[in-house]
C-alpha cells in the first residue's frame, strides 16, 4: 500500500506545471487590475497577461506552422491576440491569452508521469546462470548461455533461460507468465520458462531458448511494443482548427471588405477564438477524475476516461481480479473411521505448520481462521520437491501431497477416490491426499475464493451495454467454473502473455474497443495494448500498475460499473459543452459582423461562455451511478 501512496504522491507532483499555475495566477490578477484600473501605470497592466500567457501561444503557433505546417487552435488564438493588440484592445488580448492558457493547464493536469514498468520488468530478468562444465558449476552471465548448455537451478533461484528438465523434480512459481499463484510441479521431461522461480527442489535443465528468444525477454518486448498503436484522442479544437481558421479569416476579410470597419473584423477574430471550445473537454475530464478518485480510482492518463467511454468489451483476468487469488480449504473428507473430518484437518494443518509451500501455508492459515485450537506437536518435517511433505505428528507418520507421492510410497489408493476428486480438479481446485502411517486417510480440497461483488459487478456492466470477457492463464475447466458463477459467457483460457495480447488485438481488429482489467505481471502487455487498462492496485504487481491507464487502489471491483457509467456521462457532458460553445461562437460572430459586439464585449462573452462550460462540467464531481 505504501508503494501506491508513493505513486499517488508522484502523480500529484506536477513539476513544471507548478510554474504554469503561478503564471496564470499572476496573469489573472493583472487582468483584474486592468479592468478596474486600480493601478496607474504608463502602460496597461494587461500586458503582464499578454507576455506571460500570450507570447508562449504565439511562439508555439509559429513553430508548428514553420516546421510542419501544423494548424492547431493556437493559430486562431494568435490571430485574435495580434488583431486585438493592433487596435489597442490590450485587455481583450490578455483575457484571450489567459483563458487559453487556463484550458491548456487543465489538460496538462490530466496527463500522467512517464511510466517505469519496463525498467521493473528488466529487473526480473535473471542476470546469471549456473552452467555445468566438466562436472562442476560455473557462474556465467545469463545472456551468454547457449542452446544445449546444461544448467543447474537451485531452490529460490530464477530460471535464466527456457529449457527442459533433465534431472530432478521441483515446484516452479510461474505467476510471472500465467498469473496463477500456485506453483506447478515439474519433473524430468517438463519444460520451464525464464523468469519463473524454482521454489523447492534442485534440478538440471537443458537450454532450448536463450537470449532474445527466452520467455522473459519476449515479455519485455511485448510490454515495450504493446501500446505503439494505441490511438490517442485528438483535442477537438485542434481537429477542427484548420476549418475554424479558414472560416474566421474569411469572415473577417469579407466583413472588412464590405463595411470598411477594421474593428468589426478584429471582433470576429476575437469571438471566433475557441476559448469555450478548448475548455469543453478538459474541464469535464478534470471533474470526472475528481469524481472517480473518491471511488478509489487513480487515473494515470489524461484521455483514459474518454477512451473508456467507447469500449464495448471488458476483459477480466481471473486470479486476483474476479477472485482473491488466495486458496482456502473448501472441503475435507476422512476415509478413516478413527478420525473425523476435523481430526484429519488438525493433523494435516499440524503437519504443514512449518511448510513454505503455498498449498501448505493455505491449509494452516485456513485452519487458524476456522479453529482456535493450537496445532499438535510436529517433528521431522521435510519437503519432498514436486510431491508434498512428510512429518511426524504425535507419533503418527503423515504424508500429504499429490497422488505421485502416495504411489511412490506404495500407499494403496482406490480408483473411486480418484474419480471422486476429479470433479474438484475439473473445477480448478487443488487436491492434497493424506496418509497416516502408510494408509490413505482422506483428502483436503483447496479452492480460490470469488470476490463477493464479482457477479453483481458483471451484471451491472452488462446493463451498460458492455460485454464482459474472461481472459485468463488458468486451465479451461477452472476458467469455466469461475465464469459460470459470475455470469460470464465468453471465455479465453490457458493464456500466456502473448495470447492475451493476441485476443486484445483481435477484438480491436474487428472494431470492438476493449478494456483490460488485471493484476499480474503477465497482464502488463495486455493492459498496455488494450484501449484502456485498469490494474488492481493493492494486490497488483508494480509492473501491472505501471502499465495501466487507471488503477483501482482498493481493489473494490464493485466500483467498476460506476467508472464505466461515469465515462459515458462525461462524454455526454463534453458533447453538450462543445455544442454550446459552437452555438455561442456563431451567435457572437453574427453580432460582431453587424457591429453590435466590440472586441472587449466579445472577450467578455467568451468569459461568460467559459464560465457556463465550467459550471456544467462541475456537475460531474458528485454524479453517481444508479443501476437502470
Amino acid at each position: 500500500m505504501n508503494t501506491l501512496i508513493e505513486k499517488t504522491e508522484a502523480l500529484l507532483e506536477f513539476g513544471g506545471t507548478k510554474k504554469d499555475i503561478l503564471l496564470i495566477i499572476i496573469s489573472g490578477i493583472s487582468l483584474i487590475l486592468s479592468i478596474f484600473e486600480i493601478i496607474e501605470l504608463p502602460f496597461d497592466i494587461a500586458w503582464v497577461a499578454i507576455i506571460l500567457c500570450g507570447v508562449p501561444i504565439i511562439i508555439e503557433a509559429l513553430i508548428g506552422l514553420i516546421t510542419a505546417f501544423d494548424i492547431k487552435a493556437d493559430v486562431l488564438v494568435s490571430l485574435a491576440l495580434i488583431a486585438s493588440l493592433f487596435i489597442g484592445e490590450y485587455f481583450a488580448a490578455g483575457e484571450i491569452a489567459f483563458i487559453m492558457q487556463l484550458g491548456a493547464l487543465l489538460e496538462d493536469l490530466t496527463v500522467s508521469k512517464a511510466r517505469a514498468g519496463i525498467e521493473k520488468l528488466v529487473h526480473l530478468t535473471p542476470e546469471t546462470a549456473r552452467v555445468i562444465k566438466n562436472g562442476k558449476d560455473e557462474i556465467i552471465q545469463a545472456k551468454d548461455v547457449k542452446i544445449g548448455d546444461i544448467l543447474r537451478v537451485l531452490p529460490g533461484e530464477s530460471i535464466p533461460v527456457d529449457g527442459i528438465i533433465t534431472f530432478g523434480q521441483t515446484s516452479v512459481n510461474q505467476a510471472v507468465m500465467t498469473g496463477e499463484p500456485l506453483p506447478v510441479d515439474k519433473t524430468v521431461g517438463d519444460t520451464v520458462s525464464s523468469g519463473t522461480v524454482n521454489q523447492f527442489g534442485m534440478f538440471e535443465m537443458k537450454a532450448l531458448k536463450v537470449g532474445e528468444d527466452s520467455s522473459i525477454q519476449r515479455l519485455i518486448k511485448l510490454v515495450q511494443s504493446a501500446d505503439a498503436n494505441k490511438a490517442k484522442i485528438v483535442n477537438l479544437a485542434d481537429r477542427w482548427a484548420t476549418w475554424i481558421v479558414v472560416a474566421a479569416l474569411s469572415a473577417a476579410i469579407i466583413t472588412w471588405f464590405i463595411t470598411g470597419e477594421i474593428i468589426r473584423s478584429v471582433t470576429i477574430l476575437v469571438v471566433f477564438c475557441p476559448c469555450a471550445l478548448v475548455l469543453a473537454t478538459p474541464t469535464a475530464i478534470m471533474a470526472a477524475i475528481g469524481n472517480v478518485t473518491k471511488h478509489g480510482f487513480l487515473v494515470r492518463e489524461g484521455d483514459a476516461l474518454e477512451r473508456l467511454s467507447y469500449v464495448t468489451k471488458v476483459a477480466f483476468d481471473k486470479t486476483g481480479t474476479l477472485t482473491f487469488g488466495t486458496l482456502k480449504v473448501s472441503e475435507i473428507k476422512s476415509f478413516d473411521i478413527n478420525y473425523s473430518n476435523e481430526d484429519l484437518y488438525r493433523l494435516i494443518a499440524s503437519a504443514e505448520q512449518f511448510s513454505e509451500h503455498p498449498l501448505g501455508k493455505s491449509i494452516t492459515e485456513s485452519y487458524k481462521n476456522e479453529f482456535k485450537s493450537p496445532f499438535l506437536s510436529s517433528e521431522n518435517f521435510k519437503i519432498i520437491p514436486g510431491r508434498g511433505i512428510y512429518a511426524m505428528v504425535e507419533g503418527k507418520e503423515i504424508l500429504a501431497g499429490n497422488k505421485e507421492l502416495l504411489i511412490e510410497n506404495n500407499i494403496y489408493i482406490d480408483e473411486k477416490v480418484f474419480l471422486e476428486t476429479e470433479k474438484f480438479i475439473e473445477k480448478g481446485s487443488s487436491v492434497t491426499y493424506i496418509s497416516i502411517n502408510n494408509k490413505l486417510a482422506g483428502y483436503i480440497i483447496l479452492s480460490d475464493t470469488i470476490r463477493k461483488d464479482s457477479k453483481n459487478t458483471i451484471d451491472k456492466i452488462k446493463s451498460l451495454g458492455v460485454e464482459p470477457v474472461l481472459l485468463t492463464g488458468d486451465i479451461r475447466n477452472s476458467a469455466k467454473n469461475i465464469a459460470s458463477k459470475v455470469n460470464i459467457t465468453k471465455i479465453h483460457s490457458d493464456c500466456l502473455p502473448e495470447d492475451k495480447l493476441k485476443w486484445i488485438d483481435y477484438y480491436q481488429s474487428i472494431n470492438m474497443p476493449i478494456c483490460m482489467i488485471g493484476d499480474g505481471i503477465n497482464d502488463a502487455p495486455a493492459l498496455k495494448k488494450a484501449d484502456i487498462g485498469i490494474a488492481m492496485g493493492s494486490i497488483g504487481s508494480d509492473i501491472a500498475v505501471d502499465a495501466a491507464d487507471i488503477v483501482l487502489v482498493n481493489d473494490e471491483i464493485k466500483e467498476l460499473p460506476h467508472l464505466l457509467a461515469l465515462s459515458k456521462k462525461m462524454m455526454k457532458t463534453i458533447k453538450y459543452n462543445l455544442t454550446f460553445s459552437m452555438i455561442l461562437n456563431f451567435l457572437a460572430v453574427a453580432l460582431a459582423i453587424t457591429g453590435i459586439l466590440n472586441p472587449v464585449v466579445g472577450a467578455l462573452v467568451h468569459n461568460a461562455g467559459s464560465l457556463i462550460i465550467i459550471i456544467n462540467s462541475a456537475f460531474l464531481l458528485n454524479w453517481s451511478y444508479k443501476k437502470i
